[in-house]
């Protein structure tokens, strides 16, 4: 497994050892030892997972920016079908990258996956047909915690793919009713 650091400590792209031939390829997308010598909590502990999500979306489907201010979620994420781009924003109030973001491109072609640690707020725009994407979670969905940050909030000015025209976004009503980062944090 390739492991390379982005702009924002602690998101890591990971990429695995794809063996492939004519007859199609095998990797391993997971395996908890080698992720726990490279991945642990802040206090040295490795982190363990407790839910598998699988979402499938449209062309032009933007998801986020999502993140629960109780429960916080780390996200081991890939797209197994179509591609996307994979947006986190680092919302942990003491970074020094507070407020940064980083995007990177995921899709069934790269077979690249995306850590995004507790404390961030996450979001993946679909850029191909459709997309699944499915991604394993450090804790439990709890909507009641649940927050979603204005995809086109300014103050962080999030680089969306230029080929993405305004009127291809499709958002859901929680997503439309997205706010600012400082209102989210409030």
């Amino acid at each position: 497994m390739k492991i390379t650091p982005t702009a924002i400590a602690d998101v890591l792209i990971l990429e695995p050892k794809v063996f492939g031939d004519a007859r199609g390829f095998f990797f391993e997308s997971f395996n908890q030892a080698v992720f726990d010598a490279h991945i642990k909590q802040p206090n040295g502990q490795p982190y363990t997972f407790v839910q598998d999500n699988h979402s499938r979306s449209g062309y032009g489907v933007l998801r986020g920016l999502h993140f629960q201010t109780q429960q916080p979620q780390g996200k081991l994420v890939r797209v197994v079908r179509g591609a996307v781009f994979d947006v986190a924003v680092d919302i942990r109030q003491s970074s020094p990258t507070f407020g940064q973001w980083v995007g990177v491109d995921l899709s069934e072609a790269n077979q690249r996956q995306l850590w995004v640690p507790p404390g961030l707020a996450h979001g993946f725009v679909v850029m191909s047909e459709s997309a699944d994407f499915l991604y394993k979670t450090t804790d439990y969905y709890a909507p009641a915690f649940e927050r979603c940050i204005a995809w086109n909030d300014p103050t962080i000015g999030v680089g969306w793919p230029h080929s993405l025209k305004p009127q291809d976004i499709q958002l859901s009503a929680k997503d439309q009713a997205g706010v600012s980062l400082q209102e989210a944090l409030v």
